[in-house]
């Protein structure tokens, strides 16, 4: 029997045919328009495929479907620590090497700890107090930060031992040392050999040079600079700032701050014999030891020749806050208010903003910092 008589018998089958007890195939779209008879000699049968609307059984899902739900079953179960199914369930073991892996147990606590920072660095209660000790104190804070930078080291002018590179001939010939190094010592020039921290004659050559700067005669000004960074402790830090931002030189941060290193570092020398000799407000070179504090705290702060340490940066900004640098009083204030470098403290970083304020540098919308409960707390007294 052809195809062709096989659909025109189409109306003549009787609708009570038996079906056939295999299951039927999935819904073909295209075998709608088709009659489909399976017949012998003696026998024909429709074939009809289940509609849309039929009540046909389900399909049995496909093992391989089986294999997939598990997968996403797992993957659940990994992700939501639940267990969706018998296939789904992981082992103890497996989680807690994955939680290891992933290092979810560690605390997430900013670190308090800084290689830049000593590590008996004292702890002063009171701070943003006024006081003779309290300035003593902190000046003895300055200069153990000071002597325990590990940034000041003994370097030529390029940052490098001496030798015949094109950058380091540059700085060579081009900032001649007033006080050439003793040969015998067989070291280069180093920031902070000075043998003393200001002079008359040096004082003068820096506001020279500090004019020149101000003109916008950068080249000559950090020539001056430069010559004079071997016997002046602010020569040095005026000289690290040119090295920092690129003034009339080609800018070279890791030189930059060991220049500040050795300023501070030369500075709190002065200052330490002076604390010891029972000057608790300090010597000839605390402006230049503050000075070198603050602008190393920025360094630390932008990663400007160092890594970046907000830790360090908030230990030297609050130093030279207590000494009297207002730019420091609201940076530490910044810090303690948004928490970088360490916990937030909105009442410390009230007192550092008031202290600010009462030394002449007011922010704008800092009204809350005069709210009651930011007044400096009494101490029973007895």
């Amino acid at each position: 029997m052809t195809l062709k008589h096989l659909v025109r018998k189409k109306e003549e089958i009787k609708e009570d045919v038996t079906p056939s007890v295999v299951s039927p195939p999935e819904p073909d779209p295209i075998a709608e328009g088709f009659t489909f008879l399976r017949s012998d000699t003696n026998t024909q049968e429709l074939i009809n495929p289940p509609s849309f609307d039929s009540e046909v059984a389900k399909p049995i899902p496909h093992k391989n479907e089986h294999r997939l739900s598990s997968h996403f079953s797992r993957l659940r179960s990994s992700s939501n620590a639940s267990t969706l199914s018998a296939h789904a369930k992981t082992s103890p073991k497996s989680e807690k090497r994955l939680s290891q892996r992933l290092h979810l147990n560690r605390s997430r606590t900013p670190s308090s700890s800084s290689v830049n920072v000593p590590m008996d660095l004292p702890d002063i209660q009171d701070v943003a107090v006024q006081g003779e000790e309290k300035q003593a104190q902190w000046e003895e804070r300055a200069t153990i930060l000071a002597k325990g930078n590990p940034n000041n080291r003994p370097v030529s002018l390029d940052g490098q031992p001496k030798g015949s590179t094109s950058e380091q001939k540059f700085y060579q010939d081009r900032f001649p040392q007033e006080t050439p190094p003793d040969p015998e010592e067989g070291l280069s020039v180093r920031p902070g050999m000075t043998r003393s921290v200001s002079s008359a004659k040096g004082d003068e050559n820096i506001q020279e040079a500090i004019r020149l700067h101000e003109l916008g005669d950068l080249v000559n000004s950090t020539a001056m600079f430069g010559r004079l960074a071997n016997s002046n402790a602010m020569a040095q830090i005026m000289f690290g700032l040119a090295l920092r931002h690129g003034w009339g030189v080609p800018p070279n941060p890791p030189l930059a701050i060991q220049y500040l290193s050795a300023a501070a570092s030369s500075s709190a020398s002065v200052e330490s014999a002076a604390l010891h000799s029972g000057m608790k407000k300090g010597g000839a070179a605390k402006g230049e030891l503050v000075l070198a504090i603050y602008e190393l705290a920025n360094s630390f702060r932008h990663g400007w020749g160092v890594q970046k340490d907000m830790v360090a940066a908030r230990k030297y900004y609050e130093t030279a806050a207590n000494l009297g640098d207002m730019d420091a009083m609201n940076e530490v204030a910044r810090c303690y208010e948004s928490g970088q470098g360490g916990p937030k403290d909105r009442y410390t970083a009230a007192q550092y903003y008031r202290l600010a304020e009462q030394n002449g540098s007011k922010t704008l919308g800092n009204s809350w910092i005069w709210k009651e409960k930011y007044d400096p707390k009494r101490k029973d007294t007895i």
